[in-house]
């Protein structure tokens, strides 16, 4: 069953601008994971620092996969060493099934 899984950060300004190739490269990275499906980046209207990605995989497998492969590791310490802070993970599933 497809998920979608929501990613959140806080972005400071004066790290925005660093932020993006690495937004870049993680997506790009994800595109050709097994059971990836699309994503999207969303920035918060009223508080700039709060970013949001929304990815879509065929399965949870998928994305579990995808979240402990030492290509996204890589990529993430990239982002945890220029942000400091925690990135939080929210995965969903579609509908009422259990």
């Amino acid at each position: 069953m497809a998920v979608k899984v929501f990613i959140k950060r806080q972005v400071p300004q004066d790290k925005a601008r660093a932020m993006i190739p690495l937004f870049r490269q993680m997506r790009a990275s994800a595109a050709t994971q097994s059971g990836y499906i699309t994503g999207e980046t969303l920035r918060h209207l009223d508080k700039p620092e709060e970013f949001i990605v929304i990815s879509t995989w065929q399965s949870s497998e998928d994305w579990r996969n995808w979240l402990q492969s030492k290509e996204r590791e890589e990529v993430q310490g990239k982002i945890d060493d220029l942000l400091g802070g925690e990135t939080q993970y929210d995965i969903y599933h579609y509908g009422f099934s259990e």
